[in-house]
């Protein structure tokens, strides 16, 4: 019996260290021990706990710790990542987004129910909800000046190229309507306090603005973001005719490169420090006196090396503010320094190393054409 077990082991590790089975069936991550005994997939601890959630689908054991039969051990080797995923992921719109290890819980659970449990990937020309070009329903919006959550109508058309808000069912006019290609749309849940919290920003006369949305359904919120990036899609297309699919897969819906707090002080450099949230998106870096608010109360464009523009660790020598956080950052633009300082260092050098990688980026066209109409910067 011990040596039958010893066969299943070794034979189970042959199968484990296959190259197509070295990262996570479902979000990439390396290294995965755990594996679905009904699917065949490798994947991840955090992954796993996902599929033991659909028990009728995938039953999840441990590759370190759980006993492997022979028929199991046999499943694993007939199919693996690789078999597994050509037949789940078959037919994936250009435009979905399929979800990594950082990405948060409620993407990667949808991710993992649409191809598993409802199977959207597998057959060619299938209905998705998110693929019709036109989308309405409701989701609960955060008030700008109260911050409570609202049902309010949301209408998305391909066809007028936009995204509308209604404030009440029967009204005739929307309270917004954004163009979709000013439109950017990235998970918030520690931000917004739901699991489901979606932030969706646009620009508006070149300033950014904030709507924060949830649904009580996972797949209704996810939706509503697969819809976004297929009426984004569609649009890019037809702006852009000679740009290929990956090019304009790459200008969907971002993620930003860094958010959280940091102190700032003034131009003049002598005002008291004060503690702001930042976001920085791509090359705008935009501030907040709250995570949640609407408007940015300032921001600057973060242009490239080549053009003037770097990043350094500290202050200058005589810097007079107030502040009460030590680890400072400089920003050095053709303009002015923008200083700040960060709480620990850690925090600091992982704001170095977000900047960094944004001034190192030479400028698209595109970009200098937005840094001609950026005229705002930080305010005292």
């Amino acid at each position: 019996m011990a040596g039958g077990n010893e066969r299943n082991m070794r034979a189970l590790k042959e199968v484990w260290k296959r190259a197509e089975n070295s990262l996570c069936a479902d979000c990439g991550k390396p290294d995965p021990d755990w594996a679905s005994s009904t699917l065949g997939v490798f994947i991840c601890l955090s992954c796993s706990g996902i599929h033991r959630n659909i028990p009728s689908i995938s039953k999840v054991k441990s590759l370190r710790m759980d006993h492997w039969d022979d028929a199991q051990v046999q499943f694993l080797a007939k199919h693996g990542n690789a078999v597994t995923k050509a037949k789940y992921e078959a037919h994936i719109p250009i435009y979905y987004y399929q979800p990594t290890y950082n990405d948060c819980q409620v993407l990667r659970e949808q991710w993992i129910r649409a191809k598993y449990e409802r199977k959207e990937f597998t057959e060619l020309g299938k209905h998705l909800p998110y693929s019709d070009g036109v989308k309405e329903g409701i989701l609960w919006k955060r008030g700008r000046d109260n911050g409570q959550f609202l049902p309010r109508k949301f209408l998305l058309s391909e066809r007028e190229g936009c995204l509308k808000y209604f404030t009440k069912q029967d009204a005739k006019e929307p309270k917004i309507n954004v163009k979709i290609d000013v439109i950017n749309a990235t998970f918030q849940p520690e931000k917004t306090g739901n699991p489901n919290g979606l932030q969706i920003t646009y620009l508006k006369d070149n300033k950014t603005r904030n709507i924060f949305v949830y649904h009580e359904s996972g797949k209704e919120v996810v939706d509503w973001f697969n819809a976004i990036r297929s009426v984004q899609f569609h649009y890019l297309k037809v702006a852009f005719p000679i740009a290929s699919d990956n090019e304009i897969k790459n200008r969907l819906t971002r993620n930003f490169l860094k958010e959280g707090y940091m102190e700032k002080t003034g131009p003049k450099q002598r005002e008291a420090f004060k503690k702001r949230w930042f976001t920085l998106d791509h090359r705008r870096l935009m501030y907040f006196k709250d995570p949640l608010d609407a408007f940015a109360k300032g921001e600057v464009f973060v242009g490239s090396r080549e053009n003037g523009y770097s990043v350094q660790k500290g202050l200058p020598s005589g810097t007079q503010g107030n502040f009460s956080w030590h680890y400072g950052i400089t920003i050095v633009t053709p303009d002015r320094e923008y200083l700040f300082t960060c709480e620990t260092e850690t925090d600091q050098l992982e704001w170095i190393k977000a900047f960094t990688s944004v001034i190192n980026q030479a400028m698209t066209p595109q970009e200098y054409a937005s840094k001609c109409l950026d005229a705002v910067s930080f305010p005292s």
